[in-house]
């Protein structure tokens, strides 16, 4: 124990506050477990080190990652009981996907240790209703994505600008914020912002080991299959990556990968809760998933520049960053006369030259153009939506 302290220390010291994600703020950290979501490198570990850098003791915490050596001999819910015995009050677990029984041994700390307050980070293929130790009713999870547009401006260009709502956005109030020259970034955010690594040197090789581990590791681990299903995760993000946005038929694509149509449905879900694509639904669901699929993205335009290469269609990465930045505050479907729908608001993304043509039947309609700084009635700029979150 007195090495993952060492360990937890040292990270703490390098831990750098002066910039915080969004969900930062979000988070009620007062609840007994709290649970941090979201694909590789997105920040959750940094998210809950600078919490314990900026509001605790750190004497009176622990920090740990469920991958350390440490867990092949020893049990979270003992290491619980010896924080408790030694007064501690919080216990953060990194990358709890990686430590087998996580949500059962969970359940018992809650259960057995009252005075201790857990918040743990994993994959967001984890599901917490998994299993018969169902934690959905005593953790409070969150989900954590990439970077917003105006995240990255914030920390790789040093420019704070204020998050607007989608309602603020449509009545154009991020033509007050005075952005000098915000498509001069835009293109750089579009192939490098997303993950916060990206500060660091060999971006592009980080991003192809990130989606490796997760296609190879981490979705194989959550849904109990074997470590040779990642080759055909792997070879189907290709096909995806080449292709999108589509509509998928899914006997095709189970034949090219070889394997059973039956599965497709699934193996979907799971690529898409692991942060590698985004499923596009109609209005038929309710309860997601059983919405019809309509359009199949890439998750992030910054995973399109990786896996299609020299293929790169500008205008599936506009809708792909329109997707992608506005689903982290509001519930995006297709649209069955334009691109999107979002409540009563229609919404047709296309560049400088793209008309109104699909949205003149449109309760509330919108043009959303790429390459334009400032609005015209309905007529908005793409990167006005990267101000979401």
């Amino acid at each position: 124990m007195d090495n993952l302290i060492r360990i937890y220390k040292k990270l703490l010291r390098e831990t750098d506050t002066s910039f915080y994600r969004y969900l930062y703020h979000e988070i009620d950290w007062n609840n007994r477990i709290v649970g941090i979501r979201g694909p590789r490198g997105v920040g959750k570990t940094t998210l809950m080190l600078q919490y314990i850098k900026k509001e605790l003791e750190a004497d009176d915490v622990l920090y740990v990652n469920a991958d350390d050596i440490y867990f092949s001999e020893h049990k979270l819910l003992d290491l619980a009981e010896k924080l408790v015995q030694r007064g501690m009050h919080y216990l953060f677990i990194d990358e709890i996907h990686k430590y087998k029984d996580w949500s059962k041994e969970l359940k018992l700390i809650y259960d057995y240790y009252s005075e201790l307050k857990v918040v743990f980070s994993g994959s967001s293929v984890l599901d917490l209703n998994k299993g018969a130790s169902d934690l959905s009713r005593r953790a409070v999870v969150y989900h954590l994505y990439g970077l917003s547009f105006r995240e990255y401006l914030a920390l790789f260009q040093h420019i704070l600008v204020p998050a607007f709502s989608l309602d603020e956005i449509v009545n154009r109030l991020p033509e007050e914020t005075n952005l000098k020259t915000p498509l001069l970034y835009f293109e750089d955010y579009l192939k490098r912002g997303y993950y916060p690594f990206a500060k660091e040197n060999s971006f592009e090789e980080k991003l192809r080991q990130i989606i490796n581990l997760t296609l190879e590791n981490d979705i194989p681990i959550f849904a109990d299959m074997p470590a040779s299903m990642g080759r055909k995760f792997k070879k189907l993000l290709a096909i995806i990556a080449k292709s999108v946005p589509f509509k998928p038929n899914m006997s095709k694509l189970a034949e090219m990968i070889g394997a059973g149509r039956n599965q497709m449905s699934d193996y979907f879900l799971y690529i898409e809760d692991a942060g590698m694509i985004a499923q596009l639904r109609d209005d038929t669901g309710g309860v997601r998933g059983l919405g019809k699929i309509e359009k199949v993205y890439l998750d992030n335009t910054n995973l399109i520049y990786a896996l299609a290469e020299n293929e790169v269609n500008v205008g599936n990465l506009r809708e792909t960053f329109f997707l992608n930045q506005v689903r982290v505050k509001n519930p995006v479907i297709s649209s069955s006369i334009s691109d999107f729908q979002i409540g009563r608001r229609t919404f047709e993304v296309g560049g400088k030259s793209k008309g109104k043509k699909q949205i003149e039947n449109a309760e509330e309609g919108y043009v959303v153009k790429d390459q334009i700084e400032f609005s015209a009635g309905n007529i908005l700029p793409l990167w006005w939506f990267g101000l979401n979150y």
